[in-house]
């Protein structure tokens, strides 16, 4: 009887777990089902939203895809050719303004590269783009897109090794570009802790990733996961950074493991020429003062191609047929764009101005204007002034800032230095005023000739011509020393009408007389002088001693 007891238990659990597996069949089969079906609504809308697509944006449209397209950066696309076409190609930075042509440059490069029969660039190697400042990770090393990182078992994405208690290493953008170029937009935004690890990189040539969970003797770690823990993932590639902050914005251990390309901003005839090539293949009708007006406005290719792609919609939506001064005109006026600074300058002479020249941020050369009057102040104290510059700055080290005298200041001073021991000048007994007028904050040494001739210009009623420009930084015993951005000053002063140009010796090169103007090199005061003024330095201070 006892026995019959523990039958029918054992037959009622049975029954019991039988019913149970059974429900969770069915549940497990209804769940399958509610998730294929939901699969399959979810696939329809994807494919629906596929199926909806607007036009592709004019600038996207109008991109570079081939070398003759790059318009204006043939220095620079030559600079990246020379850096990644031959057999060891190097890492690059490239400076320049937002839509001067930086990437699409550097993904051209790369195509004649892997054509190149020198160059070890395989026909497959890829172009892995980023955006330095959308780059986050996690400083756990969680997540890492740029280096890569592990994916450890208790963490959520650990994928199909987790239950079995494997780390699974996830490669970053570093790997994928191995073999090719991984390029880095704005790449001057990038983390601290970024950059280093990135340097790290550029070094070992592989990365080595790191995890609490990896046992090396660990029989059930897969042997890929061993291999990448042991000798780490692949990163062999050719870093292109692209960004337009200044030089001195860049940590000093990239720019020192790059060649430094720059890119500047387009010219007015430039800009036609981007705007022909989007008239022609998109066969927008427009006037001639609209053309010229849209190069006036803009100074790269995007902001162009934009403006033309607005006033062409507004036309279309009054129906008109060509694009009319009053419609660039009304974009440049709802868009506030600037006009770009194009000088020319004006042929005749002057008492007291003179053309100065000037880098912008971006390597553009241009010519200013640097006045000065001079006033005796009949036995009252007299008073100096220097406007339209910046005249201090202050200066970053690593645990202090500091502030200094801007080096414009100090031009002017080591002006007013030789006046007064060569020239036998009090400054005391004259009202000085030393101006600047281009609207744009001046700095750096290299106007103290350009300086110094339009005080002795001023003091002394010597006329100077307009057709001439000058650049250099001069010292209290009137040396001529050199500067920076010769080339790209001597294009601008060329461009805006100048007949000649005198620069420091030291940054004379034979690449500056084939710019097509007069280049004249000097050492001292007493040269510049005898080239502007065409008169004795030395005869000119006799004559204020005697008298």
């Amino acid at each position: 009887m006892l026995q019959g007891f523990l039958l029918g238990v054992q037959l009622f659990f049975s029954f019991v777990i039988g019913i149970y597996f059974l429900l969770q069949l069915k549940n497990q089969t209804s769940s399958k089902s509610n998730i294929h079906k939901d699969s399959t609504i979810q696939y329809e809308k994807m494919n629906a939203l596929r199926n909806i697509s607007l036009t592709e944006p004019l600038s996207e449209r109008m991109r570079p895809k081939t070398e003759k397209d790059i318009i204006g950066q043939e220095d620079g696309l030559k600079a990246l050719k020379t850096a990644l076409c031959g057999p060891n190609p190097q890492h690059v930075l490239i400076y320049g303004s937002p839509g001067v042509g930086k990437t699409a440059a550097a993904r051209i490069a790369l195509d004649i590269a892997k054509k190149s029969s020198h160059s070890p660039f395989r026909e497959k190697a890829k172009f892995i783009e980023i955006d330095a400042t959308t780059l986050r990770f996690d400083e756990r090393s969680i997540a890492d897109p740029l280096i890569g990182s592990v994916h450890d078992p208790i963490y959520q994405g650990a994928g199909a090794y987790g239950p079995a208690g494997v780390p699974q290493p996830k490669p970053g953008a570093v790997t994928k570009a191995h073999g090719g170029v991984l390029f880095i937009d704005e790449i001057g935004e990038l983390h601290p802790i970024q950059m280093n690890k990135l340097l790290k990189v550029l070094e070992d040539r592989k990365v080595f990733l790191e995890s609490s969970y990896y046992v090396s003797g660990d029989e059930n770690i897969p042997k890929h996961i061993h291999d990448v823990f042991q000798n780490g993932l692949p990163a062999d590639f050719r870093l292109i950074g692209a960004t337009t902050r200044s030089p001195e914005d860049i940590p000093a251990a990239l720019r020192s493991r790059c060649v430094e390309i720059f890119f500047k901003d387009l010219s007015f005839e430039h800009i036609l020429s981007i705007v022909e090539n989007v008239l022609n293949r998109q066969r927008i009708n427009i006037k001639d003062k609209a053309k010229e007006l849209v190069g006036r406005y803009c100074t790269n290719g995007r902001d162009a191609v934009n403006m033309l792609q607005t006033a062409h919609s507004l036309v279309r939506l009054e129906q008109r047929e060509s694009i009319e001064e009053k419609d660039i005109e009304w974009v440049v006026q709802t868009g506030k764009y600037s006009p770009r600074i194009d000088k020319k300058v004006d042929s005749s002479y002057h008492i007291g101005k003179i053309n100065g020249l000037a880098v912008s941020g971006h390597g553009q050369g241009m010519v200013l204007d640097i006045e000065a009057i001079s006033k005796p102040t009949g036995g009252e104290k007299g008073e100096i002034k220097i406007t339209g510059i910046i005249e201090q700055e202050d200066l970053h080290m690593k645990h202090s800032t500091i502030k200094r005298k801007s080096m414009v200041s100090s031009s002017v001073e080591n002006v007013l230095t030789i006046l007064k021991m060569r020239y036998n000048i009090n400054v005391n007994d004259y009202l000085l005023h030393v101006n600047f007028t281009s609207g744009i904050p001046i700095d750096g040494p290299s106007a103290g000739i350009a300086i110094f001739c339009a005080l002795y210009s001023a003091l002394f009623e010597k006329k100077i011509s307009g057709e001439i420009a000058m650049t250099g930084e001069i010292s209290i015993k009137g040396k001529v020393y050199p500067v920076g951005g010769v080339y790209e000053k001597v294009l601008a002063a060329k461009k805006a009408g100048v007949k000649k140009v005198i620069i420091p010796k030291d940054n004379m090169q034979d690449l500056l007389l084939s710019i097509g103007v007069d280049i004249v090199a000097v050492e001292n005061i007493d040269e510049v002088i005898k080239n502007v003024f065409d008169e004795d330095i030395l005869n000119r201070a006799n004559t204020i001693l005697h008298a």
